[in-house]
């Protein structure tokens, strides 16, 4: 979406309003970039499960035969590149840095693949922070993506609200889990992303149930899912309930996620794609 798009369909315009002045600078895309569609996946606390969603996300649509890029947001926890087992510098010129690719041709761009330890810490302030983002917008090569995926960082601060006045975003993922914190803090994500007009395509839930590997019953761990009423409560679609999955799990820290492929988000693909392709 477009600035002046964004400008035109904005619901909380006042006299005097205008582009300059609301805070909205969309970064134009430089001579390398061809990104068609621009998805963030958003959680309103950490430990929900967001990055795993955003790379299901990716290597779902990528499954589909679309070019597919994921742009790693959570400069201070990224998990993108051990999930794909995507690692080294990227190459680069004097212009820009070109995003590495994984088995599949999903294209990774992150801050620990500039780190000379992935475990060193980032140790810098929010402004710093968000200025990498851009960075990773601007002065990245990322060719012809159908669907970039932006792994947002937990929260509602400075690189969520960097990303949402910055990127030409089509639209957010929402990720929770059952439990009734993670629902309330999540109303804050959905408020944030209402604000800044952008459509929310949905919620997914997260860790919903273990199912047992003996009997198959579907086991609770964390309470009674309350994703669908609060989906409802509030006009949003309950786009997946996702299990915990011990075989996700191993293959995400053996950076082998793109071999997982068990068909738990089946549909999710053709919504997103339906939701964003008519909205943008």
């Amino acid at each position: 979406m477009s600035q002046d798009e964004k400008c035109s369909s904005c619901n909380q315009k006042t006299e005097g309003c205008s582009p300059d002045k609301c805070g909205i600078d969309i970064l134009p895309q430089n001579e390398y970039n061809d990104i068609k569609h621009v998805i963030a996946v958003m959680s309103g606390k950490g430990g929900v499960g967001k990055s795993s969603v955003s790379a299901l996300v990716a290597l779902s649509l990528a499954n589909k035969g679309y070019q597919v890029g994921v742009l790693d947001a959570d400069i201070t926890g990224p998990s993108i590149p051990k999930m794909f087992g995507v690692s080294g510098v990227p190459q680069h010129d004097e212009n820009v840095m070109y995003a590495k690719m994984t088995e599949k041709g999903i294209k990774i761009m992150s801050l620990n693949l500039l780190l000379e330890n992935e475990d060193q810490p980032v140790i810098w302030r929010g402004p710093i922070i968000a200025g990498a983002v851009k960075q990773f917008w601007t002065d990245v090569a990322w060719g012809k993506v159908d669907f970039m995926v932006v792994d947002l960082p937990p929260g509602t601060g400075d690189v969520p609200l960097t990303v949402m006045q910055s990127l030409p975003l089509d639209g957010v993922i929402i990720v929770t889990s059952p439990q009734d914190l993670a629902n309330m803090v999540v109303r804050k994500a959905v408020n944030m992303v209402n604000h800044m007009n952008i459509p929310v395509l949905g919620f997914v839930e997260n860790m919903s149930y273990l199912r047992c590997p003996d009997c198959g019953k579907e086991i609770k761990v964390f309470g009674e899912s309350h994703a669908a009423s609060l989906a409802t409560s509030m006009g949003l679609r309950l786009l997946e309930n996702l299990p915990i999955d011990p075989a996700l799990a191993e293959l995400s820290d053996a950076g082998q996620i793109e071999k997982y492929d068990r068909e738990l988000f089946k549909g999710l693909d053709d919504i997103i794609i339906n939701r964003v392709t008519s909205v943008s």
